[in-house]
């Protein structure tokens, strides 16, 4: 296939089409950054260039606790890594879905790598076609690097809003960063949308879809919160509540 042709057949796909080709053909690249399956060099780069990854996961794992005997949706789970750790960590039940198939490929067998398959359930679907019959009723659900690549937030805001029964756990990239602009462009050479926000945005979406905020902290690039069902937030922040606002 040409480059001509390839580029066509992209345009011709759904953004969410285009987004299930694009980590159906990363999904190895993605999980070796949690695996380090690769060269010393490129672990070290990882570390250096994709430290908000790692500190998010930090980030959702502890804020997820404690999670004994609790559910958990991971919304947008890639290869199961958190999925996996929090299973591990004793949930009882923890539903992924992704809308990349090779992606749900490597976190069932991941799953069955460290013993917790029994607990770890897999739904190929995007967050508004999630199957009713999962929820509502989640002691935890994760969003974490999934409103990157969502056009329109505010419906799968509302969505995870619903099935929230204690606490959800999001990350949003920043608006005015660096790296925003390169990965914008890199990524649109490859047909995948990506997305960023400032604070104010954030802060209006958990409003109008009826999020309380108990936390927003700045981890790397990456505004990253812990919300609760509530009725709809007056838009102020409590000083309280906002963390590391201006690391």
């Amino acid at each position: 296939m040409t480059v001509t042709q390839n580029r066509t057949e992209i345009h011709n796909l759904t953004p969410i089409e285009r987004q299930a080709r694009y980590w159906n053909d990363e999904s190895q690249a993605f999980d070796a950054i949690y695996s380090h399956r690769k060269s010393a060099l490129s672990n070290w780069l990882d570390r250096v260039f994709r430290r908000d990854m790692y500190e998010r996961f930090r980030f959702a794992v502890e804020r997820s606790q404690p999670i004994a005997g609790r559910t958990v949706l991971d919304l947008g789970c890639g290869s199961g890594r958190y999925v996996v750790a929090l299973a591990e960590a004793g949930a009882s039940r923890v539903l992924g879905i992704d809308i990349a198939p090779r992606m749900l490929e490597l976190a069932r067998e991941l799953a069955a790598e460290h013993g917790v398959a029994d607990r770890c359930e897999f739904q190929l679907t995007d967050v508004l076609g999630l199957d009713a019959g999962a929820g509502p009723g989640f002691d935890v659900v994760l969003a974490i690097g999934l409103f990157d690549y969502i056009r329109d937030p505010a419906p799968a805001l509302s969505k995870i809003r619903a099935v929230t029964a204690g606490r959800a756990i999001i990350s949003f990239p920043r608006l005015l960063t660096w790296r925003a602009l390169p990965r914008k462009l890199r990524l649109a050479l490859r047909g995948c949308e990506v997305h960023f926000y400032s604070r104010a945005a954030i802060l209006r979406l958990l409003n109008e879809t009826g999020f309380s905020l108990q936390e927003i902290r700045r981890v790397g690039k990456l505004d990253c919160v812990v919300a609760v069902p509530g009725v709809a937030a007056s838009g102020r922040q409590d000083p309280a509540l906002v963390t590391a606002q201006s690391q």
